[in-house]
């Protein structure tokens, strides 16, 4: 304060040589230089000296042109660190020394009060919220008139476990103790007490005599209890039926536990006295004299309404204490106090020397190490502009050099940054048009195999169609003669006058006219080629249907079946019958390709809007040649009389029918897959 009064008295007359000092160059005209030199030929009146200063003034002004180059990014750096260091320097002196470190523990000391004070206000409030939690706890109030301490226990216990409550005491009309539950601050169980008189405690007794002030009817207050310590209470009147008093509860708080919270958020050692200036509570550690010495007398106690500073020694040591009225709910209660080692204020004085010779050993190394790169700065960018240039050199053309700079290097890096912009660029533009030709190509690709497997398509409809005209119009000019000779030789063969050996004869004639019917009749199916009945069904039960009706076959061809179907019901839109003719035939083939047995390997797939069935076999396999031609009219593998080669071309008008696909894929000596690809749902029927 005596050091702040000082600046006060001589503050105008500094302020006043400033501002003279200030007006003088700018009220007369003159450059700082001439003004400069002006004042010093004034000054001294030496003519010798006045001509030195002239040269010196005409050797900065050729020297001015220089700073914005190198030469001034070399000197600059240290003139204007210099100024910055003298200026903080001097701010850091004059703050540091002008201000009061005892006043600034003082303010510690109080601010350290105004905590500890704040947290009795909080603790005093969760007293509140408990008390009104445990009051209307239903069974309290009737327990507590008639005095019975079992229940009351069986009520409070889970409570107070559960808030955390330090104590809680059960008071009668009389002010005898029903029930007091206090926590055992080492095992945190609670013991139960009974019997105290609590007839003089003034909480209790302002409860009882149903006294009300502004902030209502509950009131705090300390006290001593047992072995564990001094508690801070809370008292609330407990009624039933209305309005009717039955008695009063209390919530307390331990002060040990309290003062150990307080003490970690006020960074000082706490102590608690009662209304009459007793130590009742510390957290410091009792001394060899005795804790009489934190004690205030009565009279200073009673009239105690602002903090109260005092300096004790404690443990050899000075400790300033600050006292402060202790109040709850506007009452004061006692006397709470913050204490704090006073060798603090020499240990900030010993900090402050510290912090002014490591600012200026500081400012040092800086400068030193500002030499450093100043000289790097010049060296490094070059390095830089000669690595991106063979890197460039290399291929790599995202080289950035990222100087922006007024000098001549950072219009050496602007020129290269330029120059590999345009050359990324130029090799961008021609990766995109060389993407670009890539992409078009592929895409004339993609076109060109869709049209080659159209004209398949289209190409294997005309010879379907071609044998369909053909067949139709044979059909039934065969059959019938077939159907007479097989008749007749049903006949010849009931005469008892025909011989073994033609009867033998008539039976092959018989067996062969079968066979031709036989194949008329699929001559027949391929060429009408019915429109499908279309109707949405599950897939699976056609795969199991034609799995089912070929059992047999597989059976007798030691052939092993594995199927992989869907859990789940796949419902498609097909003609059970045609599609279901179509897995025959396919699984047929796939057995007769299999002569001494294998695997035949069933699987059914949903992708998007199509299933997939496939049909894998374990057979010879197809050579390449014959690929192309599975699906032509007529053509078959097979030997004689095994089949007529329509198999595979019905299967194929079937599925084309149903907007579907039907794939096969072969490689010779594993075996082949034939794919049906059918639509989810049909666009049209036709």
């Amino acid at each position: 304060m005596i050091r702040l009064g000082w600046i006060r008295r001589h503050g105008n007359s500094v302020d006043e040589g400033v501002d003279r000092a200030d007006r003088t160059p700018a009220a007369s005209g003159s450059r700082p230089g001439e003004e400069l030199i002006s004042v010093t030929s004034k000054a001294t009146g030496d003519a010798a000296t006045r001509s030195r200063l002239t040269d010196l003034r005409q050797a900065l002004r050729r020297f001015a042109p220089r700073l914005a180059g190198l030469q001034g990014r070399l000197i600059l750096p240290y003139v204007i660190l210099t100024m910055l260091i003298a200026m903080v320097g001097t701010y850091v002196i004059t703050r540091l020394v002008t201000s009061s470190v005892r006043e600034r523990f003082t303010n510690q000391l109080y601010e350290a009060s105004r905590v500890a004070a704040d947290e009795l206000v909080r603790r005093e409030r969760s007293h509140l919220a408990n008390l009104r939690l445990m009051s209307f706890t239903e069974g309290v109030a009737q327990a507590l008139e008639a005095g019975d301490r079992t229940v009351l226990t069986a009520l409070l216990t889970p409570l107070a476990l559960n808030y955390e409550v330090a104590a809680v005491s059960a008071v009668d009309l009389d002010g005898r103790e029903v029930l007091t539950l206090l926590r055992d601050p080492d095992t945190g169980q609670m013991q139960a007490l009974q019997g105290s008189d609590f007839s003089d405690f003034a909480p209790v007794v302002n409860v009882l005599q149903e006294r009300v002030d502004e902030l209502g009817d509950k009131y705090s207050g300390m006290m001593p209890i047992t072995n564990y310590g001094a508690y801070m209470f809370t008292s609330a009147p407990v009624h039933v039926s209305g309005d009717r008093l039955v008695g009063v509860l209390m919530v307390g708080s331990r002060l040990q536990d309290l003062l150990v919270g307080m003490k970690a958020q006020a960074l000082g050692d706490m102590l608690v006295l009662d209304e009459s200036g007793k130590l009742m509570v510390s957290t410091l550690v009792e001394p060899e004299e005795g804790f009489a010495i934190l004690e205030l007398t009565p009279e200073e106690a009673s009239s105690l309404t602002v903090p109260l500073s005092r300096e004790v020694t404690l443990y050899g040591r000075r400790f300033q204490v600050v006292y402060t009225p202790m109040l709850l709910r506007r009452q004061q209660i006692g006397e709470l106090g913050v204490a704090l080692p006073s060798s603090y204020v020499v240990s900030a004085e010993a900090t402050s020397r510290n912090t002014f010779a490591w600012l200026f050993s500081a400012g040092t190394g800086v400068v030193i190490a500002l030499g450093y790169w100043l000289a790097q700065s010049i060296a490094r960018p070059i390095m830089r502009l000669r690595d991106m240039s063979q890197a460039v050199a290399s291929g790599d053309l995202e080289q950035a050099s990222g100087m922006e700079r007024p000098d001549e290097i950072g219009e050496l890096a602007s020129a290269f940054d330029t120059m590999t912009l345009k050359l990324r660029e130029r090799t961008a533009e021609a990766a995109r048009l060389y993407d670009e030709t890539v992409k078009r190509n592929r895409e004339l690709a993609e076109i060109n195999q869709r049209l080659q497997e159209t004209q398949q398509q289209l190409i294997q409809s005309e010879k379907l169609a071609a044998v369909g005209q053909l067949t139709a119009g044979i059909v039934h000019d065969v059959k019938n003669p077939l159907a007479v000779i097989k008749g007749l030789a049903e006949e010849l063969k009931e005469e008892p006058s025909i011989p073994v050996e033609a009867r033998v004869h008539l039976d092959s004639i018989r067996a062969n006219a079968g066979r031709a019917s036989a194949i008329v009749t699929d001559l027949l199916t391929f060429a009408r080629q019915s429109t499908p009945a279309m109707v949405q069904r599950d897939i699976c039960e056609a795969v199991r249907a034609s799995l089912r009706l070929t059992e047999y076959l597989t059976r007798k061809g030691k052939v092993t079946v594995v199927t992989d179907l869907p859990d789940t019901t796949v419902l498609v839109t097909y003609d059970p019958q045609q599609i279901e003719q179509v897995l025959i035939n396919l699984i047929n083939n796939a057995v007769q390709a299999m002569p001494d047995g294998g695997t035949l390997r069933v699987t059914l797939r949903q992708a998007g809007e199509a299933v997939a069935i496939a049909i894998q076999d374990t057979g010879n396999g197809i050579p390449p040649e014959n690929l192309s031609r599975v699906f032509d009219p007529f053509f078959t593998t097979k030997k004689e009389a095994e089949g007529t080669g329509l198999g595979l071309s019905v299967s194929y008008g079937i599925v084309t029918h149903h907007h579907g696909r039907l794939d096969v894929e072969s490689q010779v000596g594993q075996g082949s897959t034939f794919t049906v690809l059918l639509p989810v749902e049909q666009e049209s029927t036709g």
